[in-house]
């Protein structure tokens, strides 16, 4: 037995014992055992309170030295054989006091201590009868109105009670037995049921997917850390609340969910963080059974953010990888006439008499022909593997540059302000100057077109345990999220300006580096796009002459 379960046991005994003592007194009191000359019953109850208050202090004890236990059943025997003795010894009607400390020693000592108080019960209950008839003496002082029956009426009394001594502590040793064997049972039950929800409990703590359960009505009723870290919501606040309000579901996708029904549901939705911060979510909803039927739903989900970037940058790459392959030879089977006819055309326009429309209508082809030139330029330094200078800059220095060119430049108007956010410290950085600053060029003059009314245009630049981190930000038109996939393929500018290989020649020189872009974007409300590049550029074909 556990010490908790000795402890409970032996505070119950106690309660019992002291129980069993008042009533005792109380029936003393009311029948003519207070008569004079039976003094010895009232001094054995008070014995035994007495006793009892000395159990109470040396419990803790008791559970340490089982063998004071045994002295204590001793003990209970002894005075039930006092009052015994003192109430009439054979003829007694309190000779089935002696089941309370049998049944005790078998509830604490499991059979054996009960059958052990049983012999000793039956040895001091013999001893009392015993001592009625053969000593008058002890007759006289403890009983002397009681007049004893025959030898064989004791015989007979001494045989049932001793018969029934054995049987009490039989009938209460298998009790005890089986009780012992349940609690066991139960405690190792209820051992393995704590290691079960446990470990169910560590299972759902340490998915990395977001889990929760909503009832009938689509409150949630849990949440687990994942959840709590993709969402940004503590589970307190989260639990009791609608599943479609946290969770942000698309309408459509929450009123079927509500609707019911026995199969799976998926779908991916754009999630607006506690921080405000904008993230990708896949979440699938299937019912939640229970042998009683559906009593809610279950509802998984990840933050597929980061998965949806690579998979975009894996389009893009192939859809590079197909253009690279037909830029060179394209490109050249372009310039080549191009130049000649470019050529061509400025010997007519120098030597033929041409009147105001014909100068203009030639003015117009070479002009074309320069920016085709241009753009096929662009194209030719997308494609083409480019060489790095690597040098140590600081990255403040750089947007310090690119905006001061951008105030001169044909792109900047009146309503247009540029504001350099850098920090106090060095921003340091192992990268090729140039192609630094053609990144912060070519994002700038896009957020500059972005903006034909005018606005403000940050420039920044900070450090993170990562590397070095540029970000621009615009107040312009913004660009819509469908259309967020597709624009750092080539080609694909959205202003009348421009070859449309900015953002395009921005990727690949990031890529080079082993850096990142994230672009964040509201419609009507502006875009941000953050480059993040690793101190040292380790996938850069490096120029070793410089």
């Amino acid at each position: 037995m556990s010490a908790p379960a000795l402890r409970r046991t032996l505070l119950w005994l106690l309660a019992i014992r002291a129980g069993a003592v008042t009533l005792l007194l109380g029936a003393g009191s009311l029948t003519a055992i207070s008569a004079p000359g039976r003094g010895p019953f009232f001094f054995l109850i008070g014995l035994t309170y007495a006793l009892t208050i000395v159990y109470v202090l040396t419990l803790r004890r008791a559970e340490r030295q089982p063998w004071l236990l045994d002295l204590q059943f001793a003990a209970d025997a002894i005075i039930v054989s006092g009052i015994v003795a003192s109430t009439g010894g054979v003829q007694s009607n309190f000779s089935p006091l002696y089941a309370l400390p049998i049944i005790a020693a078998s509830s604490v000592r499991s059979r054996a201590g009960g059958i052990s108080t049983a012999v000793l019960s039956a040895a001091l209950y013999i001893s009392v009868v015993a001592l009625q008839y053969s000593v008058p003496s002890f007759l006289r002082i403890l009983t002397p109105d009681v007049v004893l029956p025959p030898w064989r009426i004791a015989l007979l009394t001494i045989g049932v009670n001793v018969f029934g001594f054995a049987g009490v502590a039989m009938l209460a040793g298998e009790l005890a037995e089986r009780l012992r064997v349940a609690g066991q049972e139960l405690a190792r039950t209820s051992s393995e049921l704590a290691e079960l929800q446990a470990f169910n409990a560590y299972v759902i703590d340490s998915l990395t997917s977001g889990l929760a359960t909503a009832d009938e009505q689509g409150r949630l009723i849990s949440f687990n850390p994942a959840a709590e870290q993709i969402t940004g919501i503590p589970t307190p606040r989260a639990i009791g609340r609608s599943a479609r309000d946290v969770l942000q579901l698309p309408e459509a996708f929450a009123d079927a969910m509500d609707a019911g029904g026995t199969g799976p549901r998926r779908c991916e939705f754009a999630y607006v963080r506690e921080d405000r911060r904008q993230i990708e979510i896949g979440l699938s909803s299937t019912p939640l059974l229970t042998p009683q039927g559906q009593a809610g739903r279950l509802l998984t989900f990840q933050d597929v953010t980061e998965q949806r970037r690579r998979d975009r940058d894996a389009r893009i790459q192939q859809r590079l990888a197909a253009v690279g392959e037909m830029a060179a030879g394209i490109a050249h089977e372009i310039r080549n006439p191009l130049a000649s006819m470019s050529g061509s055309i400025q010997v007519l326009r120098q030597d033929l008499p041409l009147n105001a429309e014909q100068e203009q209508l030639m003015d117009i082809v070479l002009r074309e022909s320069e920016r085709l030139n241009e753009t096929i330029k662009s194209f030719l330094a997308y494609t083409r593997p480019q060489r790095a200078t690597l040098q140590k800059l600081d990255l403040r220095q750089a947007l310090h540059d690119t905006a001061a060119l951008l105030r001169n430049s044909a792109e900047l108007k009146d309503a247009h302000r540029v504001a350099v956010d850098v920090p106090s410290e060095p921003v340091m950085l192992e990268a090729d100057e140039a192609q630094v600053k053609q990144i912060v060029w070519n994002l700038a003059t896009n957020g500059l077109r972005a903006m034909p009314e005018g606005g403000r245009l940050r420039l920044a630049a900070s450090s993170n345990g990562h590397g070095a981190v540029i970000a621009v930000q615009d107040e312009g038109v913004g660009i819509p999220r469908e259309e967020l996939d597709g624009i750092f393929q080539p080609f694909r500018g959205a202003f009348f300006k421009g070859s449309g290989l900015g953002l395009s020649i921005v990727h690949r020189i990031v890529s080079d580096y082993g850096g990142e872009i994230q672009v964040t974007s509201e419609r009507g409300q502006g875009t941000t796009v953050t480059v993040q590049l690793p101190v040292v550029g380790s996938r850069l074909p490096v120029d070793q002459g410089a």
